[in-house]
């Protein structure tokens, strides 16, 4: 299925001669605009405290309802990758970050209101102190401390945030 099947006419003129251009895009017959699907920004945040224990959360809502997650979310727009991030670790866990180091993306599928969101996921490992008390707010059900060798990827509800944690502890292991 396209990316943009759900989107049947199109959004410069409202012909319902939009169809699929090539596997990124829609072209509409009419008016001549393509509409190119790119992939919303998100971003996922390794939160480390020095004692070695990795905030995690438990997903408040759907997709992965109930599983293991990374503080996180949707980067707006006007908003550099690093201001969401820093937004969403304040809405999600109540804590101010002023230092982050990015690591690396994945490119990830995003089911969200019934279509399929393509995302690139950009992970940040961030450092806070000792004294630091987070508090689940938003689309955090429960925010808890895992020592990094308690932690099983297995648990975590979304294919890339799993990937991402794989990936994050194989590199804390070399």
């Amino acid at each position: 299925m396209h990316p943009l099947d759900k989107f049947r006419y199109c959004p410069a003129c409202g012909s319902s001669h939009f169809a699929e251009n090539n596997v990124k895009s829609k072209h509409c017959a009419d008016c001549g605009f393509t509409y190119y699907a790119n992939p919303s920004s998100a971003t996922a945040a390794f939160i480390l405290r020095p004692d070695g224990c990795l905030l995690v959360a438990r997903r408040a809502k759907e997709p992965a309802l109930g599983t293991l997650d990374l503080p996180g979310g949707f980067v707006d727009m006007d908003e550099t990758v690093e201001q969401g991030m820093a937004r969403e670790i304040l809405e999600e866990t109540g804590l101010s970050v002023d230092v982050m180091r990015y690591l690396f993306s994945i490119p990830n599928l995003y089911l969200y209101s019934g279509m399929t969101i393509h995302t690139v996921d950009m992970f940040f490992e961030v450092g806070v102190s000792m004294d630091d008390h987070p508090v689940a707010a938003d689309d955090a059900a429960e925010l808890m401390w895992m020592p990094v060798a308690d932690i099983d990827p297995c648990l975590f509800g979304l294919n890339s945030i799993r990937q991402g944690v794989e990936l994050w502890l194989r590199d804390m292991r070399v």
